[in-house]
């Protein structure tokens, strides 16, 4: 199925800024904003299929009914019934509002979907061979994500991607050993934070080897010059970039907004951008870091200068 013009898909590891480029990309109302469908606990209305693990690779040989439940998404569906049944609070209702609206004024205003879907990071072609999605992939330096989880007490399970034969398959099997490692120390958080990292990562620079058009956007060139970051990815992905979004693009990157977010804000978008790019070198020991760096360093050398391990960054121009 063709779709013009074609929906968006924002990706990349989980807490590395999905969230805020998606939110931005949808700043000028072009966009019809719609959050992780690849969620274990997604909202059943917005899409229709149970994910059995995290980071669920999705393939022909096991698509199914997910091409059909993403089909559905992707033309506004909103399955009113699964979602009613699936209700237990107000905050659920409030949710349900939300979505059906989104799903209402896409299909009304005729807006390009936009998934915001960290998880699909491995099911990448399978999103743009089948789906024509474009594809946005957020990096971020694997200390700051890997700070992130440690402060957000964050701990993933490698059994996840384990118990995915088709995702070790085709991705992941040089890193059993790794992973078999990390599920013996389940307290070594930051050891599991830097191999999901790397392996995400990987994965995404060999895509790009391949030849696959991906836009690979570093949250901290996004942080040092917001409005001129977003200028060009919405040059890219040719979306009005008006004085709307602009301005709600400033917003959310002020120097006025918080120089840190508490945890129970954790996916709040309004943040001082430039000062949070520090932020991990506050809770990271040398020792820490050098841990992260042990594991993730070949691949982080394709994305990062050597001085950014010292917290030293400059956008980059490429």
């Amino acid at each position: 199925m063709k779709f013009d013009p074609p929906p968006i898909l924002v990706t990349g590891v989980h807490r590395s800024g999905t969230t805020w480029v998606g939110k931005m990309l949808a700043a000028g109302a072009e966009v019809a904003y719609i959050s992780e469908p690849l969620n274990v606990w997604h909202r059943r209305g917005v899409f229709a299929a149970a994910i059995p693990y995290w980071y669920f690779y999705i393939c022909e040989e096991n698509e199914g009914d997910y091409l059909s439940a993403f089909r559905s998404l992707l033309a506004y569906d909103y399955h009113w019934v699964n979602e009613i049944r699936s209700l237990r609070s107000f905050h659920d209702f409030g949710r349900m509002v939300r979505d059906s609206s989104t799903f209402l004024l896409g299909k009304f205003f005729r807006r390009r979907p936009l998934i915001k879907d960290p998880f699909a990071v491995f099911s990448v072609p399978w999103f743009m061979e089948r789906l024509s999605c474009q594809v946005v992939v957020t990096v971020r330096h694997p200390a700051a994500f890997a700070s992130s989880l440690k402060r957000l007490n964050w701990p993933f399970d490698m059994q996840d991607l384990l118990a995915q034969p088709l995702l070790m398959r085709d991705w992941l099997e040089p890193y059993r050993p790794q992973m078999l490692a990390c599920l013996a120390k389940p307290q070594e958080l930051l050891q599991q934070a830097a191999l999901l990292w790397l392996m995400v990562y990987q994965t995404v620079w060999t895509l790009k080897e391949k030849g696959y058009p991906l836009w690979l956007v570093r949250h901290e060139d996004l942080s040092l010059d917001p409005l001129g970051g977003f200028r060009e990815l919405y040059q890219g992905l040719n979306l009005r970039y008006h004085e709307k979004a602009q301005q709600r693009i400033e917003r959310s990157s002020s120097a006025d907004n918080p120089k840190e977010l508490g945890k129970e804000k954790r996916h709040s978008v309004h943040l001082d951008s430039r000062s949070n790019l520090m932020n991990w070198r506050k809770r990271l020991s040398e020792a820490e870091i050098e841990q992260v760096r042990a594991i993730t360093g070949e691949v982080a050398a394709r994305y990062y200068p050597a001085e950014s391990w010292a917290g030293l960054y400059q956008r980059s121009t490429t």
